[in-house]
């Protein structure tokens, strides 16, 4: 992913020959990597020796190595604002198939938002129930409203953090015009992310009114502008991206399959001051780097360190 969604968890992994194994008593940190060719599909295949990781600049040992092994806890996050009840219908028309990217063992939670934000389903394996809910609930919830993008994403990422630390991986993926007011600075969101240990991912609906609403926030002022909401940026630190989604329904599926296709990348937490950030930084190693030239390591670019 970048992306490394910087997992923290108490507890040293024991190499193993399938799932990794926690033992009590060491500090560690989990990347979360997705590696994409120059025409930004992803690329399977790497082993441990094929990734460095280095945390602010020093090369770190990676410890363990896992492929898709840990569950995942998914937030479905939409954008419930008037413009987009085609692009949900279309959504909620693929989510049978696009479930099937997911595994045993996973939850998935619905959120929708608009000028505020809410939970509508909590977190289950029933991926027949969260269709059902993206079909019944979500679209026949009402559409209308403003759209406060950052302070929605910034409550998915509080819901995390506001839950027990485990051992799963988490990741919110928002459906959205990318269209709205700014009400959160993006450093305090992608901090939320960051201690949280949580990934954001982003489709994005074209908006083909932007123009006609950029001209009218220059008229009537700055706090009338419909901007775009800077997704791109915050998802990029997470250890996401936000891909624009001509055609949402197929993009839907990519993108959760994308979330499930990563690789786990885990070294000992450095000594460091509790609650200070850390940047983070993964690539390929030389080796892997000549096999697929222009490929690309998206992982998060820092942590929160955790209280002891």
């Amino acid at each position: 992913m970048l992306l490394i969604l910087a997992l923290l968890l108490t507890g040293a992994i024991v190499p193993a020959q399938d799932d990794p194994v926690f033992r009590a008593g060491v500090a560690l940190v989990h990347v979360d990597a997705e590696v994409t060719g120059q025409d930004g599909r992803i690329l399977t295949g790497f082993t441990k020796d094929d990734f460095r990781v280095f945390d602010e600049g020093k090369e770190q040992a990676i410890v363990n190595f896992a492929a898709e092994e840990q569950p995942l806890d998914l937030i479905l996050l939409f954008d419930v604002s008037g413009s987009m009840r085609a692009v949900v219908e279309r959504v909620a028309a693929s989510a049978r198939q696009a479930f099937r990217e997911l595994r045993p063992g996973d939850r998935v939670s619905v959120m929708v938002f608009n000028s505020r934000s809410r939970v509508v389903a909590p977190f289950t394996e029933d991926l027949d129930a969260v269709d059902r809910t993206i079909r019944e609930d979500v679209l026949e919830g009402g559409f209308g409203g403003g759209t406060l993008i950052q302070q929605a994403v910034d409550d998915a990422a509080l819901r995390f953090l506001h839950e027990k630390r485990s051992q799963r991986r988490r990741a919110v993926l928002i459906v959205t015009d990318n269209m709205g007011q700014r009400t959160r600075r993006e450093e305090t969101v992608v901090r939320d992310f960051w201690e949280a240990d949580a990934l954001l991912s982003g489709l994005i609906v074209p908006n083909t009114a932007y123009q006609t609403m950029r001209t009218v926030g220059i008229i009537l002022g700055p706090q009338n502008l419909l901007m775009q909401a800077g997704m791109k940026g915050i998802a990029q630190k997470t250890g996401g991206d936000a891909i624009r989604a001509d055609a949402p329904e197929t993009a839907f599926q990519d993108a959760i399959h994308r979330i499930r296709s990563r690789y786990g990348l885990y070294y000992e937490l450095p000594k460091a001051k509790p609650g200070t950030t850390r940047t983070i930084h993964a690539e390929l190693s030389p080796e892997a780097a000549r096999r697929f030239p222009k490929s690309r390591v998206r992982a998060r670019t820092g942590y929160v360190v955790p209280a002891s």
